[in-house]
């Protein structure tokens, strides 16, 4: 067996048997603990509440099984049992030149990819999400955001995948430091685009109606010193009944979208205690940082592309017997997590502490005791649970788990 090829298959079966270990501690954990509401939340979550959610996290936890194995399946599908070798056969049968045949390529393998994951996308919105009360999304509806998301797709990756691979063709020595431009500026443009263009797509926007919510969210605007292109109401009850917050955007772009659910279970002292949380990212430069790190990461990743579409074990070692560009494209987008996925405990780590930094940037503009009633209202409805297994929260988790968040704030405000 190539050596490549043994690296790449301990590495894939490695991650895939850690995701399924820590998946199943997490299920096995939430279970030990459903029966009784952690005692810093027994006077504001009910058992009721709390068992809601631990059944909520272990439905979950089926079909996450399912899509760990199901991903790793059509990866080693795809690689080394002969699926790229076979779709680019196909495709080259068009004869539309090297481009539009490794265009038609890589968006035919995504495609393939997405349908075969389709069925569990559509037993967690229409089994999972309905049987607890959270799905508000009709058939319609998901339909259309599956045809909308495809076609925006297609639009805007198609191009930037004809420039990569003009590039890769066209230009010797460093077309991979060219193509890295290419993918921040684009980046930077969608971003910029996204909330005025992309996101009313597929959801209604309507500005903050006038009153105190509003008055009390641009006179914390004010004392933050953050500048918006408006305050903005979305309509995610549409297809959830889960709430949240944030801001979108960069320069003058910026906007701060309140979910319309989220409105409805939050009062006006509770709203700006959220949004206070939001904008500590914007004051402690959270979102620059991210930015500096995606574009130093991405230029790591462009400069070993490069590399690696000149090395013949590339391909052999997994699997394909025609090297092209269009195949190290496609082999390096597909292949890479498995290799990156190790590193994903260091960006939860970092992310989690970003979050702590918000809370105290909050309490600081607003109330603790509010931002702590927010957060508990937010877990109740959003099911989340309160007793995560620790190590699989660690691993995964972007913010830091209930009891942990909470004991930070009250360590703050007492």
């Amino acid at each position: 067996m190539h050596t490549f090829t043994l690296i790449f298959l301990t590495l894939l079966a490695i991650g895939t048997a850690l995701e399924l270990w820590l998946l199943l501690r997490h299920k096995n954990h939430v279970a030990a603990h459903k029966d009784e509401v952690p005692p810093r939340f027994s006077d504001k979550i009910s058992l009721q509440d709390h068992q809601k959610a631990a059944a909520y996290t272990q439905a979950k936890a089926t079909p996450a099984t399912i899509d760990i194995l199901l991903q790793a399946a059509i990866l080693i599908a795809w690689t080394l049992g002969g699926g790229l070798n076979w779709l680019a056969e196909f495709c080259s049968n068009f004869d539309y030149g090297p481009l539009l045949t490794g265009l038609i390529f890589i968006l035919s393998c995504f495609l393939i990819s997405s349908l075969i994951g389709l069925p569990l996308s559509i037993w967690r919105t229409f089994g999972i999400e309905s049987q607890f009360g959270f799905n508000n999304t009709t058939v319609k509806d998901f339909v259309r955001d599956l045809l909308l998301g495809m076609l925006l797709g297609a639009l805007i990756a198609g191009p930037l995948i004809l420039l990569f691979l003009w590039l890769m063709s066209s230009v010797e020595t460093y077309w991979w430091l060219i193509a890295w431009a290419v993918w921040v500026t684009f980046t930077l443009l969608i971003s910029w685009l996204f909330p005025t263009f992309i996101a009313p797509l597929f959801n209604k926007f309507t500005p903050l109606d006038d009153g105190e919510t509003k008055q009390r969210v641009e006179q914390l605007l004010e004392r933050c010193g953050f500048k918006s292109n408006g305050i903005f109401v979305m309509d995610g009850s549409r297809r959830s009944s889960h709430g949240n917050a944030y801001f979108t955007g960069f320069g003058n772009s910026k906007r701060i979208v309140f979910f319309d659910t989220l409105l409805e279970s939050l009062d006006t002292d509770e709203m700006e205690a959220v949004l206070a949380h939001e904008l500590g990212h914007f004051k402690h430069k959270h979102v620059r940082n991210r930015l500096f790190m995606m574009i130093t990461s991405s230029l790591i990743g462009f400069w070993l592309l490069g590399w690696l579409s000149d090395q013949s074990w590339f391909y052999s070692g997994l699997g394909v017997s025609q090297p092209s560009d269009a195949a190290a494209l496609l082999l390096f987008l597909l292949v890479s997590p498995v290799f990156t996925h190790f590193l994903t405990p260091i960006s939860a780590y970092f992310s989690r502490r970003q979050e702590f930094e918000a809370d105290d940037f909050a309490i600081q503009q607003t109330s603790g005791e509010k931002m702590i009633h927010a957060l508990l209202k937010l877990y109740q409805e959003n099911a989340n649970t309160l007793t995560p297994d620790p190590l699989y929260s660690a691993f995964h988790d972007s913010h830091p788990p209930a009891p942990v968040r909470i004991a930070h704030i009250d360590s703050r405000i007492n």
